[in-house]
């Protein structure tokens, strides 16, 4: 019996951030009026999700979960009649929040610029120019767009997410060799395609763990297409 394959994070990935982020954006929920008790469940079953994939992910993710918690029951708290002077509860994370989305806009925007020197940017292609060529507008995909991609894989080929990682008949190592090898062979191939048209449920598991490495060691690079929503694997 093969022993239990374990993924480390390793600050790769996303952080607690990111993961709230996410699902403000998943489930189109306005930051200053944040569904606390919903989004803390969503993030919870996200958490439940990693440790059962068996991805060790940061104590930070457990922080953020514990203060959810607590905004979570203080606002089932009742009020003394001054609600106007007491703060609303969940600006303890709406807060850190914007100020989290605000720099990560700006440093994937730097990001996007390609550098001429040192400290020189090229100008950004206008988007009436971006259009000419014909080219969809990809964005990149990040740990939790996977984990929802291969939630979705799950539900339709298998109906459940217990798993057994130590009984997997292909290991995450081979099942890296034989990605890469699709990967040097097409270039690139679509999310879908790296499934067979039946898969069984520890092939879905193996694949999504294998693709999760070869994302840490720079070798694929995941996008989606914006008008479609395809999800596309690259192999840099």
């Amino acid at each position: 019996m093969r022993d239990t394959y374990q993924v480390k994070l390793e600050n790769v990935f996303e952080g607690p951030m990111d993961l709230l982020v996410h699902l403000i954006k998943k489930n189109e929920v306005d930051i200053y009026d944040i569904p606390i008790a919903f989004i803390t469940d969503q993030y919870l079953r996200y958490l439940e999700w990693m440790k059962m994939m068996n991805i060790d992910f940061a104590g930070e993710f457990l922080v953020m979960a514990a203060t959810l918690a607590q905004i979570k029951s203080r606002m089932l708290l009742p009020t003394h009649g001054n609600e106007d002077e007491e703060e609303d509860p969940r600006m303890e994370i709406a807060r850190p929040l914007i100020e989290y989305i605000q720099m990560k806009t700006a440093a994937e925007a730097l990001a996007r610029r390609n550098l001429l020197g040192d400290k020189t940017f090229t100008r950004a292609v206008a988007k009436s120019e971006a259009l000419t060529t014909g080219e969809p507008e990809l964005a990149r995909v990040g740990l939790f767009e996977l984990i929802d991609a291969f939630q979705k894989i799950l539900e339709k080929n298998t109906g459940s997410h217990v798993v057994d990682l130590t009984t997997e008949p292909l290991s995450v190592k081979e099942r890296m060799n034989q990605l890469i090898a699709i990967l040097e062979e097409k270039g690139s191939v679509t999310f879908d395609k790296l499934f067979d048209q039946a898969p069984s449920r520890m092939e879905i598991i193996v694949t999504f763990l294998a693709l999760l490495e070869l994302i840490k060691m720079n070798l694929t690079r995941v996008v989606q297409s914006m008008p479609t929503g395809i999800i596309r694997v690259f192999y840099v």
